[in-house]
């Protein structure tokens, strides 16, 4: 199956405390159905000095967001559309986006 949000896609958050945020996605968690989105759901976590992180501290970090409360931001205007699949003559299945029509991945 074909997924409809995929690493380096800049997406929309339709719900929750970011709403409105508009981000790439650096990472998908199909297991759980989650991604991770640069700038977006940053929560911040105390954490106990160690050896990747001497200091300790409160740190800031991106945590996973449902892809239910994602939307890909359309290529021709940068507002959320739904994702539809279609198959070009030379046999390649590609997304396009709902709202214009355009196609997603070249």
């Amino acid at each position: 199956m074909a997924a409809k949000i995929r690493k380096g896609d800049k997406v929309v958050v339709l719900a929750g405390r970011d709403k409105g945020k508009s981000g790439q996605v650096s990472q998908v968690l199909p297991r759980e159905g989650r991604a991770m989105v640069a700038g977006v759901n940053v929560v911040r976590r105390h954490t106990r000095p160690s050896a990747k992180n001497a200091e300790g501290g409160i740190v800031a970090k991106e945590a996973p967001i449902h892809l239910s409360n994602l939307a890909i931001a359309d290529p021709k205007d940068g507002k959320p559309t739904r994702v539809g699949f279609k198959i070009l003559d030379d046999g390649r299945k590609v997304r396009v986006a709902k709202r214009s029509g355009d196609l997603i991945d070249g």
